[in-house]
């Protein structure tokens, strides 16, 4: 793989795409999942991607069902979903695997990233965090319990912006 922006994905409306519309912006990559005690964390998303938007920022998320089959919804209902109750306004692509044999090749190199501790690895539940900066590069992982407007979060957003 040459960067995140090169691997073919799908938009959650099932449309082919890639992340090159997003080449030269910070992009917060997430798996998401609309049935899990962390979905209120859409909620700082949402506002991450109001706050940073205007600065070169983009969340993307992809649904996931892989833990406790959290996201069982279809893309029509996925969509209504974020839309409805936390007016989700950033990309949502297709539903993928982040773990075992049909892990999906975006999730196959953000996964050898380490987070804060040096771990890399499987991705561990719903909202796992991957911050891309505007050259393509993964430089952060933030897992699941770690809040989207936590200080190290905003903190990498706003490093990442300003390189």
């Amino acid at each position: 793989m040459t960067n995140v922006y090169d691997v073919p994905l799908r938009t959650l409306t099932g449309e082919p795409t890639t992340l090159a519309p997003l080449r030269g912006k910070v992009v917060l990559i997430v798996n998401v999942a609309s049935k899990c005690g962390l979905t209120p964390q859409y909620s700082g998303l949402e506002r991450l991607q109001e706050r940073y938007a205007d600065r070169g920022f983009s969340v993307v998320g992809f649904p996931c069902n892989q833990f406790g089959g959290q996201e069982p919804g279809t893309a029509e209902e996925i969509q209504t979903f974020c839309s409805t109750t936390y007016g989700v306004t950033f990309p949502m692509m297709e539903k993928v695997d982040v773990n075992g044999p049909d892990r999906h090749p975006l999730y196959a190199e953000l996964t050898t990233t380490e987070d804060s501790e040096g771990n890399a690895g499987d991705v561990q539940w719903n909202f796992e965090k991957f911050l891309v900066d505007p050259a393509g590069k993964i430089v952060a992982r933030f897992r699941p319990t770690t809040a989207p407007e936590d200080e190290v979060v905003t903190g990498a957003i706003e490093a990442a912006l300003a390189a």
